[in-house]
């Protein structure tokens, strides 16, 4: 399916290349042409030395993995990149639709915008991601935000050379959607860091959570071809990355779709079986589809970060029904046992949604006692947050704000507690890190466990990048101190 909005300035799918759309999947030399044409536009309407381009990414990282393939291909339309908005002649914002708050903050940092349209008229402002992909924010946008030149969804992306020429060629608005789950293997990708990338394995899901808006926007499951999955990460490993991420919306699920015959433990084996020096992690992981044979891969593997990152979103059997999750607490904790004892060491990290429609305060607090018994390093926890078009929106509620407000404090406390008692656990220790950045507030090294707790090291900047050994000095609630052997 396709839309379009139809108005006197705005061009549609429908008024140009439509009747090239199927053609174009198979023309990768054709999205060169529209960047090679942009190019030529750009170079004439620049502001400065080069044109420039400024992308802002709300959101998951499978996001921030989108945003470095249109970097990539307008990097090959000789644009670089900077940090300032009121700098740029292209400003694109990737949104997020996860949260009513997400999308808040997109509406108003979009509405800023306007000065520096005012100020700038020549500057091209484009919103792709999750949100473009609900038709009522997108006509929201193009009723309530005229200065916004181009709008595009998830399934779009490969068509960003086209969309933007369009726009570039006939001075007027795009606005254009379209149901495109083909697997583009040929988009360059400019990542934001030369030794941590991201790696997409799958897109789309099909589990359909009760509350979550992912596969509406994002689609049905779609694995890529593990040969392409290989290639792409031993050229990272080859190019030096130390860490990469395997991401997915259920990355368990991966092998639907594939014509041969492979799980997401064999991925990981092949890919472990690459030589070099690296980590892998991988997000995100379902857990009614976390396997005891994913366990076994990670703890005899070599390369893989022992650390579990497995959403449980609610302690109680009765709520994660009506989340659709399809498992209970009891197989929960029967996936962390196994996975303590297989993995000694291992790191286990969670989401939990506070206050789902239909939950008390006793369902709340086997939420508590979950997170008590499985002692998690680390936590995302959110109050829940009512997204139009899932079945969850309709549901009734039992709790007021103020009463999930008090809850969301409760639990805070508990895992602080929880955190903190681990971090002064690992006092005395040696653990090996990947130096991440200086922070900026106290001019330490910031550098990450396998199991993903954050040491701060003092240590000099080219260290950065580097596996190095720390033995750890100081716990702290959330995060470690130390120094390098």
């Amino acid at each position: 399916m396709l839309w379009y909005i139809i108005k006197n300035d705005t061009i549609t799918l429908g008024e140009y290349a439509l009747s090239n759309f199927y053609q174009y999947k198979e023309m990768p030399q054709k999205r060169l042409e529209y960047l090679n044409i942009i190019s030529d536009i750009m170079n004439v309407r620049k502001r400065g030395d080069k044109p420039m381009a400024f992308i802002n990414t709300y959101g998951c990282q499978q996001n921030v993995a989108d945003s470095e393939k249109i970097k990539g291909m307008l990097s090959v339309a000789g644009f670089d990149f900077t940090e300032k908005a009121e700098d740029a002649d292209f400003i694109l914002f990737n949104t997020c639709a996860i949260r009513e708050h997400a999308e808040d903050r997109v509406f108003g940092n979009v509405g800023a915008l306007k000065n520096i349209k005012r100020r700038h008229p020549s500057v091209i402002i484009a919103l792709c991601g999750c949100m473009m992909e609900q038709k009522a924010v997108a006509d929201r946008i193009y009723k309530s935000y005229p200065f916004v030149n181009l709008v595009f969804g998830t399934h779009s992306i490969a068509r960003f050379p086209e969309l933007f020429y369009n726009l570039l060629v006939n001075s007027k608005r795009v606005f254009g959607s379209c149901d495109d789950n083909t697997i583009y293997e040929d988009i360059p990708i400019l990542r934001d860091k030369d030794f941590k990338g991201w790696l997409s394995i799958m897109y789309g899901c099909d589990n359909f959570c009760s509350y979550c808006i992912v596969p509406y926007v994002r689609g049905r499951e779609r694995s890529r071809s593990s040969d392409a999955i290989i290639a792409e990460a031993k050229a990272m490993i080859e190019a030096g990355y130390k860490e990469i991420t395997l991401l997915g919306q259920n990355v368990n699920s991966y092998g639907k779709g594939l014509k041969e015959d492979i799980s997401f433990s064999e991925l990981l084996r092949r890919i472990d079986a690459i030589e070099g020096d690296y980590l892998i992690r991988f997000m995100t992981s379902h857990p009614k589809d976390c396997t005891r044979e994913l366990i076994d891969t990670i703890a005899e593997s070599t390369h893989i970060s022992k650390h579990l990152h497995l959403p449980c979103q609610s302690g109680s059997s009765k709520i994660l029904k009506a989340m659709n999750r399809r498992y209970t607490r009891e197989k929960y904790l029967d996936i962390i046992n196994y996975a303590k004892e297989r993995i000694p060491d291992v790191s286990i990290t969670s989401d939990i949604i506070v206050g789902f429609p239909g939950e008390t305060y006793e369902d709340f607090c086997e939420t508590v006692s979950l997170i008590r018994e499985v002692g998690f390093t680390s936590l995302f926890t959110f109050i829940y947050s009512r997204r139009p078009g899932t079945p969850a929106a309709k549901m009734p509620d039992v709790a007021t704000e103020e009463e999930k407000g008090k809850w969301f404090t409760e639990l805070l406390k508990v895992q602080e507690e929880i955190a903190a008692s681990r971090c002064k656990s690992m006092v005395g220790t040696t653990e090996r890190v990947l130096v991440e950045e200086v922070n900026k507030k106290n001019g330490l090294l910031s550098a990450r466990t396998s199991g993903n707790i954050i040491v701060e090291v003092p240590g000099d900047e080219s260290m950065i990048g580097s596996f190095r050994e720390v033995k750890i000095t100081e716990a702290r609630n959330w995060i470690l101190r130390g120094e390098f052997i």
